[in-house]
């Protein structure tokens, strides 16, 4: 989710997991007149398999927080939150899809050990995974280092084991909730920290016009685009999609993913 603020769904979320997480105990910046969202959101192949060998560590990356694309200055990165959902996950890879678009989903970690086939569809489809934490704390900034390396370290395990061993290749920090502690751990873990530059809002379910309004409107702040496939009733941000990615291949725009 783009911004702080308690969510009762987050609640539900982050109460089931508390016994998950008790077991275990970032730029290069989009250049534009708006500039990039400070704190917040940065083509090719899927996230990269888990290296053979119980706990080992992937390459690390920069600890900067990424907003920009690989694709270069006409770039665009589609990013999926909080998912995978069961309803509204598929239907957002069924639009991706149809518009020959690769995105990176943002998990929350139960949520992928709960549903290990969508987590598994996603990658097969090309798509790149994203550690988005255990509970979706958006005051992880403000809490130990020990509970931010647990949130982060626990979810990065539960997508890996629900992908099949495919490793998460950013840590997107629940509200912007980035710490440089948590920059530096995701990056020697290998997930550069992901921001975004355009919170398109759907998660507070403006109507389809208003998301595609948001997303049109706010494009001069740069290339990382924030939706959502979970937290409710996602139907709008299908619909959205099905306007936002034609109108951007329309525009010149070359989908691509954070850059790494």
């Amino acid at each position: 989710m783009a911004r702080r603020g308690g969510r009762g769904w987050y609640g539900q979320v982050a109460a089931a997991a508390i016994g998950v997480t008790a077991v275990a105990v970032a730029a290069s910046l989009w250049t534009s007149p708006s500039g990039p969202v400070d704190g917040s959101g940065g083509a090719g192949a899927s996230a990269h398999p888990a290296a053979p060998g119980a706990g080992r560590k992937a390459a690390a990356v920069s600890v900067e927080i990424a907003h920009a694309s690989d694709r270069g200055a006409r770039g665009v990165n589609i990013t999926i939150d909080d998912g995978p959902d069961p309803v509204w996950t598929p239907r957002v890879l069924q639009v991706l899809k149809e518009y020959g678009v690769k995105a990176t989903f943002c998990m929350i970690g139960p949520q992928a050990q709960a549903h290990p086939d969508l987590v598994r569809a996603v990658v097969a489809a090309g798509h790149r995974l994203c550690d988005h934490t255990v509970s979706h704390d958006v005051t992880m900034d403000k809490k130990s280092e020990a509970y931010q390396s647990r949130q982060i370290l626990d979810a990065e395990r539960m997508i890996t084991e629900a992908s099949g061993g495919v490793r998460p290749l950013y840590y997107r920090a629940p509200g912007g909730a980035f710490t440089p502690y948590s920059r530096k751990l995701a990056a020697s873990h290998g997930m550069r920290p992901l921001g975004w530059n355009v919170d398109s809002k759907d998660f507070e379910r403006p109507g389809t016009s208003a998301i595609v309004g948001t997303v049109k409107d706010e494009m001069p702040n740069g290339p990382t685009i924030l939706f959502h496939d979970a937290g409710g009733d996602r139907s709008e941000t299908v619909a959205a999609l099905r306007e936002v990615l034609p109108w951007l291949r329309e525009q010149g725009y070359a989908f691509g993913f954070p850059v790494r």
